[in-house]
């Protein structure tokens, strides 16, 4: 499919979510390399929103477009990691405007909005997809780094449900492309900075517990990150300690965007889908991870999750 698809385009554009996270990167700068390995001869630009810090050591990263420079009409525009067309943020008009459209995600939420959709709800990750799409022989050591990132930080360092057999061949497979993977996982996902540090403590000592035990939510104003001077990337990996609690099977992260304008992460176990709580206010994800925004204080859109968590738990507390 991703070979037939490319080889029709003499003008490729490739675009990911906002607010880029691990996969999301993976798979943009991995497909980009893969492509400038092996169709030197075509137009490839990768349009992303700035990217964490660690992530920059990818050969790739130094290319991306963070703005649309010219009007242009692209053969194919391919969008990645991407639930929905306005999750693409600031490169959905190129990708409106693409002669062809492809979109290559795992989101359980996905709506199938482009031409051509490669949407597998059971993957582990689009690093993944890319990687099972992609002709291996042609994965450069550069791409391989890029989607071995990709899958590592979509699963949780293979410790989520969603790392199947599949996703360990692939990343074993990855790994003999010579990468240094014990590196990586530290240095992009382990490795945190003071204030990082000093804002997770907070988050888990300020952190409630609702629902019987059940449930933990923890919330971080915008003049707290100010005072801490981390931005919204910086807090990626709190929500997850949150759900590592004892006896809970829900975790909830907000953090505010602008006054009593909430982004929220969520977590489970098996017992809660996150994904249609999400959902059913715009958001979207998977069923044991998802993310929205609401607008309102934090004690009146904990009290909305509160109760949608609550129908699904009945019976259980």
């Amino acid at each position: 499919m991703l070979n037939e698809m490319l080889e029709h385009a003499a003008s490729i554009a490739i675009g990911g979510h906002v607010r880029p996270d691990g996969d999301c990167v993976g798979s943009c700068i991995g497909l980009y390399q893969y492509i400038r390995d092996n169709y030197r001869e075509k137009e490839v630009v990768l349009y992303l929103e700035e990217i964490p810090e660690p992530f920059k050591f990818l050969k790739g990263t130094e290319a991306i477009h963070h703005e649309i420079l010219e009007d242009k009409i692209y053969d194919l525009f391919i969008c990645l990691d991407c639930g929905d067309e306005d999750r693409l943020g600031f490169s959905a008009p190129l990708f409106r405007r693409a002669a062809n459209t492809v979109c290559i995600d795992h989101h359980i939420s996905n709506g199938n909005f482009a031409k051509e959709n490669y949407v597998i709800p059971e993957a582990s990750s689009t690093s993944e997809l890319i990687y099972n799409l992609a002709d291996k022989e042609k994965i450069s050591k550069s791409a391989a780094e890029a989607l071995y990132l990709g899958i590592v930080h979509d699963t949780g360092v293979f410790q989520y449900p969603n790392a199947g057999p599949s996703t360990f061949t692939a990343a074993a497979e990855l790994l003999g492309k010579g990468i240094d993977g014990p590196k990586m996982i530290r240095e992009t996902f382990y490795v945190k900075t003071y204030a990082q540090n000093q804002i997770l403590g907070r988050a888990l000592m300020e952190s409630i517990l609702f629902l019987h035990g059940t449930c933990i939510v923890s919330y971080i104003r915008k003049t707290t990150m100010d005072f801490y001077g981390v931005t919204p990337k910086e807090l990626d990996g709190i929500v997850n300690h949150l759900r590592n609690t004892k006896g809970v099977k829900v975790a909830v992260f907000m953090y505010e965007l602008e006054t009593e304008v909430y982004k929220i992460s969520l977590r489970s176990d098996d017992t809660v889908d996150v994904s249609a709580i999400a959902g059913r206010y715009g958001g979207g994800g998977h069923k044991r991870a998802a993310g929205l925004t609401m607008t309102g204080s934090f004690y009146n859109i904990i009290n909305r999750l509160s109760a949608q968590i609550e129908s699904q738990l009945k019976g259980v507390i």
